[in-house]
């Protein structure tokens, strides 16, 4: 398996250790977005706004709700914007392709896929993209994922390392 060292660059000088805090999720159903994240991996609601600074509104225009969801250590920034094109992300344009979240065993690829089904047979959204989940793939070095999209389209990768791997 490949691993990178993370060293600081002597002309960068910069002593910061950033983690990840969470992921935007631009929706044109918010109700929707939320509903499929508490069904599929029982997200919870920690806060809401539908009233935004300036830089925000000059940000992101159009914006009218935001909802924050929390799953485990991974947050979900959901909201939508008036008007919004309903065109979905351009398959071949810059884009982030896919999130990335480990599970810490192999079998909860499995309960998360048969989960992905329960949570789509259980809700009645409008996809934007119509693929289910994939098959459990192990690459040579034994890391396992498991591709989902949301109703957004928007894909997820959740991998189990084995050992030490991360």
């Amino acid at each position: 398996m490949s691993t990178f060292a993370t060293e600081r660059h002597p002309m960068h000088g910069l002593d910061i250790a950033p983690r990840f805090h969470h992921l935007a999720i631009q929706t044109d159903d918010v109700d929707s977005t939320i509903r499929w994240y508490q069904e599929f991996l029982g997200a919870t609601v920690e806060w809401k706004l539908d009233s935004f600074s300036p830089l925000t509104l000059e940000r992101l225009p159009g914006i009218e709700k935001l909802v924050e969801l929390k799953i485990g250590g991974v947050r979900f920034h959901v909201f939508d914007r008036a008007e919004h094109s309903q065109d979905g992300p351009d398959p071949l344009g810059y884009q982030y392709q896919h999130l990335g979240i480990t599970v810490d065993r192999a079998e909860d690829l499995v309960a998360l896929r048969e989960q992905w089904l329960k949570a789509r047979a259980a809700t009645d959204l409008q996809w934007a993209r119509d693929e289910g989940p994939s098959d459990i793939v192990t690459d040579a070095d034994g890391m396992q994922s498991l591709y989902v999209v949301d109703p957004n389209g928007l894909e997820m990768e959740f991998i189990y390392f084995p050992g030490a791997g991360s």
